[in-house]
């Protein structure tokens, strides 16, 4: 390492030989010149002097500088030392790296190993659930096809019925006319043969014989209508509409609307099927009793309304609406009415006069509504009328005199009726408990209405349309009137039949 202060040390020195020559020169002179020389010598001294302590502070400056640059390079070995320590570990840590690198690699392979064999499991396993998915589907096509046959066949069996009807009025003329001309041969031969004729034995086919009477017997008298079994009507009233007891109903003229072509019932429109006698006598001889008290709607007076309470205390997900009911008019009015404070029609049950004569409206929470055909309740009698329906899946029903008359699917599915609203019977509500329309007001009578929180089964149906038990779970009736109208009469009739 160069020193600063050598080069001004040896320009100094060199100043100082050159200076002293001159000096001894001058002290030759003459003696008035000395005084100015030693004086200048010893400024000089002095000045020398003043070096010399700058030169000893500026040495042991040097001398101080050279111990810290040797401080400096045992710093530096120990600086050295430190980072071949750390080096050395950082080949340990290395080493150690790659180790768990490879450990790591191992246990990749291992898993992609493992997430080959769940996959080609996974494979296998929707393979499967495909063939199964499709074997589900051949499954439910021969169901069908199964389901399609029995109907063809039950429309056969009831084509059937209606031919055998058709025959029965030939069937009794042609054992009137046997009666009468056996008549006619007793009163020719009482016992004694006509003259020229021999008395012929008598035979087995005589009038009080056996073989006769069972003749008499299968031509006279009609059958009695015969009901096709529950397990056979069952399975196809999923899928077709299926008429009830008897299947058939007496010939009358039509109304307007009242030539039904068929109903659709899943898609599928069946044809008209004609009834019989049988189920028109069937219902005249019926005789409900116990059914409690009967209301009469006399006009179509926007006063003539029933309101039931306390109405629906929870929401519904379901709901079974059933009554006897008998109308007195070309339409049918409205029968329920369901409002609240957010819709006014969140459940209806109405026909205005401009719509099609027997038509309903079934609406929940408007504007969702299907329209239901009633014309069978336009004759004057006390029909008994099911509405069911279900969030599931969206079903409803209709069942009209134990006859399932409508069904179908997707209509406020897995929608809820709310509770706490205003429930009334005979007239449509435009607002809570008011905004009544005399065109939209039921005419005629009302008994053992009943509503359900559930889905009523085509057995329990039955029972109640001929007035057999009610069904468990109602949660109102027509008991729950709390306040009826100016001109509503309740009257009390132990059956249907004696009422007014």
């Amino acid at each position: 390492m160069g020193c600063p202060g050598r080069k001004p040390l040896f320009f100094f020195l060199l100043f100082v030989l050159m200076y002293l020559p001159g000096a001894l020169l001058q002290e030759a002179g003459p003696v008035r010149q000395r005084k100015p020389f030693f004086e200048r010598l010893r400024r000089l001294e002095e000045q020398f002097q003043r070096f010399q302590e700058a030169a000893l502070t500026h040495l042991q400056g040097i001398a101080s500088n050279y111990n810290l640059s040797f401080d400096f390079e045992a710093r530096f070995q120990s600086l050295a030392h430190r980072s071949q320590a750390v080096a050395l570990a950082l080949n340990q840590s290395q080493a150690t790296m790659q180790e768990d690198l490879g450990h790591l690699k191992t246990w990749m392979r291992k898993t992609q190993r493992r997430s080959w064999k769940v996959d080609s499991r996974l494979l296998a396993l929707d393979t499967a659930l495909s063939e199964r998915s499709r074997q589900c589907a051949r499954e439910r096509k021969e169901q069908e096809a199964q389901r399609d046959a029995l109907s063809s066949l039950a429309l056969d069996v009831w084509a059937l019925q209606d031919a055998l009807a058709h025959l029965m009025p030939l069937v009794q003329s042609q054992g009137a006319r046997l009666a009468t001309l056996e008549g006619q041969l007793q009163v020719a031969s009482p016992g004694t043969a006509a003259p020229g004729v021999t008395p012929a034995q008598p035979r087995s086919s005589s009038p009080s014989s056996p073989q006769l009477q069972r003749g008499r017997q299968a031509l006279g008298a009609p059958p009695e209508p015969r009901e096709p079994p529950l397990d056979f009507i069952r399975p196809l009233q999923g899928t077709h509409k299926l008429p009830g007891p008897g299947s058939q109903r007496a010939r009358t003229p039509e109304s307007p609307g009242e030539n039904l072509a068929g109903s659709l019932v899943k898609g599928v429109m069946l044809p008209k099927m004609s009834t019989s006698w049988s189920w028109t006598l069937w219902m005249c001889h019926l005789t409900v009793c116990n059914v409690g008290p009967v209301l009469v709607f006399p006009n179509a007076s926007t006063k003539n309304v029933v309101f039931l309470c306390p109405g629906f205390l929870t929401s519904l997900r379901a709901l079974s609406i059933c009554s006897w009911i008998r109308t007195a008019s070309g339409h049918l009015g409205t029968l329920l009415s369901y409002a609240t404070e957010e819709n006014d029609n969140k459940l209806v049950l109405h026909g205005r006069d401009s719509l099609v004569p027997g038509s309903i409206h079934f609406v929940i929470g408007d504007p969702a509504f299907r329209e239901l055909p009633l014309q069978l309740l336009l004759d004057g009698r006390w029909h008994h009328v099911c509405v069911i329906w279900t969030s599931i899946l969206g079903r409803y029903w209709l069942h009209v005199d134990r006859r399932l008359v409508a069904t179908g699917s997707r209509f406020r599915e897995g929608y809820e009726i709310p509770p706490r609203g205003s429930l009334v019977l005979g007239q449509e509500q435009d607002n809570v408990g008011g905004g009544f329309d005399s065109s939209e007001a039921f005419v005629g009578s009302m008994a053992g209405l009943a509503i359900w929180d559930r889905v009523l089964v085509p057995g329990e149906v039955s029972n109640l349309a001929i007035g057999k038990e009610l069904p468990m779970g109602v949660i109102l009736m027509l008991t729950s009137a709390i306040s009826v109208g100016r001109f509503v009469q309740r009257v009390n009739c132990s059956c249907l039949q004696l009422c007014p």
